[in-house]
C-alpha cells in the first residue's frame, strides 16, 4: 500500500506495483464489483454511476498503468498483461478473494486476459463492446490512432465519431461540440496525456486470447452494440460461441460508448447480473 486517505463516503487509494503507483478507489459495501476502464477512461469516467453501483455493493474504481492518477510508463514498452497483473496485486492489496469484474473496450480485454489466468478470483464477468483479440481490423485503426497523435483535431476526428453511433453523434452535436473544444484545447494538446495514449494503444496490440476462452466457467454477460465500429458485434458473438454457457444482449443503434449513449441500460445490466442470485428458473 501507497496511502490511503478517505473523502467523503469513498476511499482514495495507491497500490505500489513495481515502482509505480496505481491508483484506485472504493465505495460503499456488499458483494463487491469492480469497473475497468475504457482505454480513454480513468475513475473520473464512472461518475455518474457511483452512487447507484455503490448502494449496495462495494464498488471499485481503478487507473490502469497510463490512465488518470496511475504512474505513467514513459519509456517503457509493455502490453496488457501489465494491467492482468496490477488487477491481481490490488485484489490481494485489498483482501477481495472473489469479485465481479465489468470491462468494456480496453477494461473487458483485461478482464479476459485476467479471466483465463487467475480465474479463480472472479464471481461473474460482464464485457462490454469487448474481443477477444486485436485483429488486422482493430490494429489498423489503432495505428491511425497513434500517427495523429500530434495534432489535437486530428486526433479527435480520428478516434472520437468513430466511438459513438451515428445516432447519437447527430441528436446530441451540442453536447459533442463542446466534448470536441475539451478534448481538443485541454486534452488532446497535452503530450503526457498523448504519449500515454500511444503506449496504452500498442499495449493492446498483441491481445489475443481466442483459444482459451472455452477454459473460462464463470458465469458471463457479453453485450454488443447494433453500431459498434470500432469492436464489431461479430466480437462479442465469437466471445458468446467460445464462452460455454455465456449470455449475449444486443443494443440497438448504440455504439462503442455503450455506457454514455445507454446509462440506464448498462447500470441495470450490471446490476441486474451481479446481484440476482437465483439464475435459471426452477420448474
Amino acid at each position: 500500500m501507497y496511502y490511503k486517505k478517505r473523502k467523503g463516503g469513498k476511499q482514495l487509494s495507491y497500490l505500489e506495483y513495481k515502482g509505480k503507483k496505481v491508483y484506485y478507489e472504493t465505495y460503499g459495501q456488499g458483494k463487491p464489483l469492480i469497473l475497468l476502464n475504457g482505454i480513454m477512461m480513468s475513475t473520473a469516467s464512472w461518475g455518474i454511476f457511483i452512487d447507484a453501483f455503490s448502494k449496495n455493493n462495494q464498488l471499485i474504481l481503478l487507473d490502469f498503468l497510463d490512465q488518470g492518477r496511475s504512474d505513467k510508463m514513459e519509456g517503457i514498452s509493455y502490453t496488457q498483461d501489465e494491467q492482468v497483473e496490477v488487477l491481481k496485486a490490488l485484489l490481494e492489496n485489498i483482501n477481495i478473494s472473489k469479485i465481479n469484474i465489468v470491462g468494456i473496450s480496453y477494461g473487458g480485454e483485461v478482464a479476459l486476459g485476467f479471466s483465463v489466468k487467475y480465474q479463480q478470483y472472479i464471481e461473474k464477468l460482464i464485457l462490454f463492446n469487448t474481443t477477444a483479440k486485436t485483429s488486422s481490423w482493430l490494429r489498423d485503426i489503432g495505428t491511425g490512432w497513434n500517427r495523429s497523435a500530434n495534432d489535437a483535431l486530428d486526433y479527435y476526428c480520428t478516434t472520437i465519431p468513430v466511438i459513438y453511433s451515428p445516432r447519437f453523434y447527430n441528436e446530441k452535436s451540442e453536447w459533442m461540440d463542446k466534448r470536441k473544444t475539451l478534448l481538443t484545447e485541454n486534452v488532446f494538446n497535452q503530450k503526457p496525456f498523448m504519449d500515454s495514449m500511444v503506449r496504452l494503444t500498442d499495449s493492446a496490440e498483441q491481445h489475443n486470447v481466442v483459444d482459451k476462452l472455452s477454459d473460462i466457467k464463470v458465469p458471463t454477460l457479453i453485450v454488443c452494440c447494433e453500431n459498434d465500429y470500432v469492436t464489431p458485434m461479430a466480437e462479442q458473438k465469437q466471445l458468446n460461441e467460445l464462452i460455454k454457457g455465456s449470455e449475449l444482449v444486443m443494443l440497438p443503434n448504440t455504439g462503442h460508448a455503450s455506457m454514455y449513449e445507454r446509462p440506464a441500460v448498462f447500470a441495470s445490466l450490471v446490476l441486474g447480473y451481479i446481484n440476482l442470485e437465483q439464475t435459471e428458473f426452477i420448474i
